[in-house]
């Protein structure tokens, strides 16, 4: 699984014209899905997003967690965050998993994350054409590739 988390004041995601969902402060997490990716990166991956800390203290320091802060989360599915650019010009979603690998991931990894922050997850619909709105705050922009645990 791989993610560009944002740090966010807010974001939406409309699909149609129509907004699905909205959150406040908090965090957008744009989310790619492989064929190998598997429960083990579902309970790392939503570990790691409820306890980074990348929300400013009172002195101004990147301390806090999202916990800690009380903030929503938005999940975004994201095929293209597996794109190979390495021939041509044209990217390769080979990589990416198929909507019948993915669907099941993605809402695992929803109700996962939903259960470890203790809220809901604003999201927007798998496979569906979004139009994505945020304003990132900072800008924080984190990467997170299970498949890299650096």
């Amino acid at each position: 699984m791989r993610t560009v988390i944002q740090r966010v004041t807010r974001a939406s995601v409309s699909i149609e014209g129509r907004k699905k969902s909205e959150i406040g402060p908090g965090l957008l997490v744009l989310l790619g899905i492989e064929d190998s990716d598997d429960s083990n990166d579902i309970e790392w991956l939503c570990k790691k997003i409820v306890q980074l800390r990348i929300f400013n203290d009172r002195d101004g320091i990147m301390n806090l967690s999202i916990q800690e802060t009380g903030g929503s989360i938005m999940v975004i599915s994201q095929f293209t965050l597996h794109a190979k650019t390495k021939k041509g010009n044209r990217p390769s979603y080979i990589k990416a998993a198929r909507p019948e690998v993915a669907i099941p991931l993605y809402n695992s990894f929803i109700n996962r994350l939903s259960a470890l922050h203790g809220r809901e997850i604003a999201t927007g619909e798998f496979g569906a054409m979004m139009q994505v709105e945020l304003i990132n705050d900072g800008p924080v922009t984190i990467i997170i590739d299970t498949k890299e645990k650096e």
